[in-house]
């Protein structure tokens, strides 16, 4: 593990708890699988499909440069602690799962040591992506809602009683359950 390199997660974030260290563990884990050196990951060259919200991600936006804004940090809210991630020059990706174990047994700084000094094979199921690599983000048209004036990407927009628009406006027609 990189003292430094911990450390300026932790500044990132605000502080240190073992959901930042199992977003650190994850980082270095896909780096060091898909080969590119940690912290070092150029523009898009890898995207991260991350299962939750937690404070995880914090350190995989910090360490491999992945962004909602860039569009190669994609949030597949499941509640897991699982991150898929792929590079995108090879198309090589791992999905890594945290592993069930009795995190209880732990003081919380014995727990953060616990994380980053593992072997990830003990933090981390490892397994094969469940889905395809993801397309490059794109750039849409801006739509103006006829209901509320405001613009939405046109892939969000809707119709409804002919008229354009945006999911706060549309009004769900739903009389089927799966």
């Amino acid at each position: 593990m990189d003292e430094k390199l911990w450390g300026e997660c932790i500044k990132f974030h605000g502080h240190a708890c073992p959901g930042l260290a199992f977003g650190y563990k994850a980082s270095a884990t896909a780096a060091e699988i898909l080969g590119i050196p940690l912290e070092k990951a150029g523009d898009e060259e890898i995207v991260c499909i991350s299962e939750n919200d937690a404070c995880g991600v914090d350190c995989i936006q910090y360490l491999l440069s992945c962004t909602i804004g860039k569009g190669n940090l994609l949030l597949r809210i499941t509640g897991k602690p699982a991150y898929t991630f792929f590079r995108r020059d090879s198309g090589k990706g791992i999905r890594l799962i945290v592993k069930n174990f009795d995190k209880e047994s732990y003081s919380r700084e014995e727990l953060i040591q616990h994380i980053l000094d593992s072997p990830a094979e003990d933090i981390f199921e490892m397994s094969e992506p469940r889905s395809e690599m993801p397309e490059k983000a794109r750039m849409f048209q801006s739509v103006v809602c006829e209901c509320c004036g405001e613009a939405a990407r046109e892939d969000k927009i809707r119709l409804q009683d002919g008229k354009k628009v945006c999911l706060d406006c549309f009004e769900s027609y739903e009389r089927f359950f799966l």
